[in-house]
Order: C-alpha cells, then sequence, then structure tokens
C-alpha cells in the first residue's frame, strides 16, 4: 500500500480509501491511484485486513451429504454468493446425525470461523438450546428449533401441498406419498405429507393413507419402491416423491417393468435440482426458492458478523411449482 500510495503521490490512507471503495476521494485521485495499483500489481492482504478486524474471512457450512443433488447444489450457491461478499466457506458433511451436527457447531468456534450456517436435521430443540448464542450461528432446515438463532426454513407443507394438488387436478385418485410417514416428530418427512393431506381435504378426495409410503430418499430408494409397489398389486396413478432423487429412481423402476411417465402414472418431485429439468421425461418438481433461502441466510449471518443484536428472524421461503413433462399427458 505505501509503494501504490508513492507512486499515486498520496497518502496511505488515502489508498485505503479507494480501495475500500469509500467516499469523498476526488475522482481524479481515485484514477491515479487505481491507474497505480494496476501498474504496480496491488493485491489486497485479504487476510491481514480481517485479522485487524478480528475476523478470519471463512465460515462453516454444514449439510448432511455432499452426495445429495440438493446439499450439492445448495452448496455451490452458498460458496458462489459468500464469495461475492469476500467470504470463502468451508463445507462440512454431517451425515444428518446430532453428532455429526454438534461436532459441526463445536469446531466452528474451534477453527475460528467467523460464523456457521448449519443445517439442522438430527438435532432437536434442546440440542439447539445448548448452542451459544455468542457465536454468529443461522440455522437452515425444515422445523422452527429455537427463537434464539435466526431461521431460514423451507416451504415444506405448503410446496407439498402445491405438488399434489397438482397431481389431483390432472384426475389422479391414487397418489402415492413416497417417502412419507403419519407419525413421529416433525421432520421433512411429516411436513410434506400434512401437505399431502392438506391438498386432499382441500379437494374433497379421501386420503388414501395405505399409499404415504416410507423410502430411503436415494435412488436406489425409488426404484426399489416402485418394483414393490408392482409387486404387490398396488393400485395408483400419480406419485408425490418427496425428493427429485427418490422420483428418477422410481421412474427407472417403473420403465423397468413397462409402466410409463407420463402415460400411466403422473410424477411430481420436490427440489427442482439441476438435472430435473433435464430427465426424460422433464420431471415437475416443486422449486423450493434456493436463490431466496441462500440470500436470506448470507443476509442474516453476515448481519450477526458485524455485530448487529436485533431480534432473531424466522423466515419461510416461497415455494412455487415448476410443471413438465413427467405430470403432464
Amino acid at each position: 500500500m505505501s509503494d501504490v500510495a508513492r507512486a499515486a503521490g498520496v497518502s496511505t490512507m488515502t489508498v485505503s480509501n479507494v480501495v475500500n471503495g469509500r467516499p469523498h476521494v476526488r475522482e481524479e485521485t481515485r484514477a491515479r491511484v487505481v491507474e497505480a495499483i494496476d501498474a504496480l500489481g496491488y493485491r489486497m492482504n485479504l487476510a491481514a485486513r480481517n485479522l485487524r478486524a478480528g475476523r478470519t474471512g471463512v465460515i462453516g457450512l454444514a449439510v448432511p451429504d455432499l452426495g445429495s443433488p440438493y446439499f450439492s447444489h445448495l452448496s455451490e450457491l452458498f460458496m458462489t454468493r459468500f464469495e461475492d461478499e469476500g467470504v470463502r466457506v468451508v463445507v462440512e458433511r454431517t451425515g444428518a446425525s446430532r453428532a455429526g451436527e454438534l461436532e459441526a457447531a463445536s469446531f466452528s468456534r474451534l477453527r475460528m470461523y467467523d460464523g456457521l450456517v448449519l443445517s439442522a436435521v438430527g438435532l432437536g430443540a434442546e440440542d439447539v438450546a445448548q448452542l451459544p448464542t455468542t457465536f454468529p450461528t443461522v440455522l437452515l432446515g425444515e422445523r422452527a428449533l429455537d427463537q434464539r438463532f435466526d431461521h431460514v426454513m423451507m416451504a415444506n407443507r405448503e410446496g407439498s401441498r402445491l405438488a399434489v394438488a397438482h397431481l389431483l387436478e390432472r384426475g389422479c385418485r391414487r397418489v402415492v406419498a413416497l417417502g412419507g410417514t403419519l407419525h413421529g416428530e416433525t421432520s421433512m418427512s411429516t411436513l410434506r405429507t400434512d401437505g399431502y393431506r392438506d391438498a386432499h381435504a382441500a379437494a374433497g378426495i379421501p386420503m388414501p393413507a395405505d399409499l404415504v409410503i416410507g423410502t430411503a430418499q436415494t435412488l436406489e430408494g425409488g426404484e426399489r419402491t416402485a418394483h414393490e409397489l408392482l409387486d404387490r398389486g398396488t393400485p395408483f396413478d400419480g406419485v408425490f416423491a418427496y425428493t427429485d432423487q427418490v422420483a428418477m429412481g422410481l421412474i427407472r423402476g417403473l420403465a423397468d417393468r413397462g409402466v410409463t411417465v407420463p402415460g400411466d402414472v403422473l410424477v411430481v418431485g420436490f427440489d427442482d435440482v439441476p438435472a430435473a429439468a433435464h430427465h426424460l421425461p422433464r420431471l415437475s418438481s416443486v422449486h423450493p426458492d434456493h436463490a431466496g433461502m441462500v440470500d436470506a441466510v448470507s443476509r442474516l449471518l453476515l448481519r450477526r458478523i458485524a455485530g448487529d443484536d436485533s431480534p432473531r428472524e424466522l423466515v419461510t421461503a416461497v415455494a412455487h411449482l415448476e410443471v413438465r413433462e413427467s405430470s403432464v399427458r
């Protein structure tokens, strides 16, 4: 910075003002500094700047599984968004377990990250209550856990209602809830089953409880369940799969048995991962507003890192349905 200041004939404070984009620098002075920066190849030492500010310029992102198309896509969006703010992202895999999520929260402080984005799947409310509120943390998940933290939630129930309502409007009367459960603690599965129930109630159509079927949320899980449904002779004319991944596996399994989509069965997934629009057939899917969730999380976390102590926020993304070939005859 001193070299730039000498070359431009200004003070180091003026150079600092220019590189940090501060106002009240005359345009001719700013142009002279920029010219000296270009000539000398100066690059700001972000590490030194962050250390002076008491920060590392690094945050943690703890997600269940990087092999999942959804979390892989979401992680990429987070990395791009935070890098635009000059913040690096270290991704931690938790395995969707309580132990993995607690470890990620603990290690984020030990590794001196500036903050943490935590996808809370395995943690219960009592676990979250033990996390220190002094460390900037934003929860990303399916259910509201603790008002002491900012929390960005997916519109699980509403998105599922949209998907099932679409299938019912298309004439389906036996819709499989693939990945569903009728009992248990609040989770992605129970919330999406609530949306399945809501759509049937609004349409005045009895909900077929025998078609609420649990399965592993994987390609293999969807494919295996397709064969099991056909082997049992279970009648169905539509499927709402709780993730795009299980929907794609299901379509493969149906094809193996000569059942066509959308000719014989209509299918809708959830997550709208990039592959959904390129699948054969192109997969209808609930789009959970990835960009909106990423923007909300980054806004809240950067605010907390900067020392903002305003009341915590609970943000629910706005889902919409992308209708494609798999649910249109």
